[in-house]
């Protein structure tokens, strides 16, 4: 039999972990990432030289590849504060920007890359073209840029994405839809609900395939909410937001962590976007969707409450030999 195909979607910091876990393992993997971030590294890039943001491909880029550690450290390696223009900057993603402009864009510099660092599996950003992120409020109000979002005070109802540079509508990098389509598994997240798994499916090619799919569609839960973004949110209305965003139920599984984070464990310092844990709505999730995974799905490390990605990937294996 052939490998199950496997489409993982998202950015941040959350999909990297299932990614490299996953190539550990006999399937056919393809990531599509945002291009919707504009802070740091990444929004200096995507502004002094109009290209989609590096930053999620290159942490994506890194947990799919077999690179030395030595390799590894450095292209992640980040140049110091005083170091003028280039301070803040990872290497990593000063060699996509100038790989992307040697290319033509930044698709055809990842295809370059995966090959480079004998990558496991294809990475595609969510669209060849850099993405301005909008949220709506309850109460109206409209932020625009994906580092804005969280400063601003309230509840997001909803959020669109629109071309950065040019008044043409988004749509999906070339052989995102197809990979949607051709696959036996999406799994979304684990990452931020607003700002990493959403830029990505409300690219409206990307909705479309998404319900039309005859993929099993997997929701890979958040552990803690996020500040500006999540706050006070079960694990029901992260999936009623999802939902929501397509205009129908969509998702066929959800992964819930139901293990206790213990309360003054999370060194917020260090993790200051993450408030409380997720709240388990075990009625709420059942009302829409079929299959309900639940088990301890976290795993603690430097005052972190992460995914535990071998259990995440045992999870999603099973789900996949049990269709076939």
């Amino acid at each position: 039999m052939r490998k199950p195909r496997i489409v993982v979607i998202g950015g941040g910091t959350g999909i990297p972990v299932l990614l490299n876990n996953l190539r550990q393992h006999a399937v056919d993997i393809t990531a599509i990432v945002t291009v919707a971030d504009d802070g740091g590294s990444s929004g200096q890039l995507r502004e002094s030289m109009r290209m989609a943001p590096p930053g999620d491909l290159r942490n994506v880029l890194v947990a799919m590849s077999d690179m030395p550690k030595t390799y590894e450290q450095i292209f992640q390696y980040r140049f110091h504060e005083n170091d003028g223009p280039l301070a803040g900057h990872p290497l990593g993603n000063l060699i996509i920007a100038g790989i992307s402009e040697m290319k033509g864009s930044l698709y055809n510099a990842m295809q370059l890359l995966t090959k480079f660092f004998h990558v496991t599996g294809k990475i595609y950003p969510s669209s060849d073209n850099a993405l301005t992120l909008h949220a709506v409020f309850k109460d109206g109000t409209e932020v625009v840029g994906e580092s804005q979002i969280a400063k601003h005070q309230g509840h997001i109802d909803h959020v669109f994405v629109t071309n950065s540079y040019n008044d043409e509508a988004p749509t999906a990098s070339r052989k995102v839809v197809s990979a949607i389509m051709e696959a036996d598994m999406i799994v979304l997240g684990p990452g931020s609900l607003f700002t990493s798994i959403l830029p990505n499916i409300v690219i409206p090619d990307i909705s479309k395939a998404l319900l039309e799919t005859a993929a099993e569609v997997v929701y890979v839960c958040n552990i803690m909410t996020q500040r500006g973004e999540t706050e006070h949110f079960t694990d029901a209305d992260h999936v009623a937001v999802l939902n929501r965003h397509l205009g129908q139920p969509f998702i066929d599984t959800v992964l819930v962590n139901i293990e206790e984070v213990p309360q003054d464990y999370m060194d917020l310092h260090q993790f200051d976007e993450y408030l409380v844990q997720v709240t388990h709505d075990f009625k709420g999730l059942q009302d829409q969707v079929p299959r309900v995974i639940s088990s301890h799905f976290v795993e603690f490390e430097n005052g972190g409450a992460f995914h535990d990605g071998p259990l995440v990937v045992e999870e999603l294996l099973n789900i996949i030999r049990v269709a076939r």
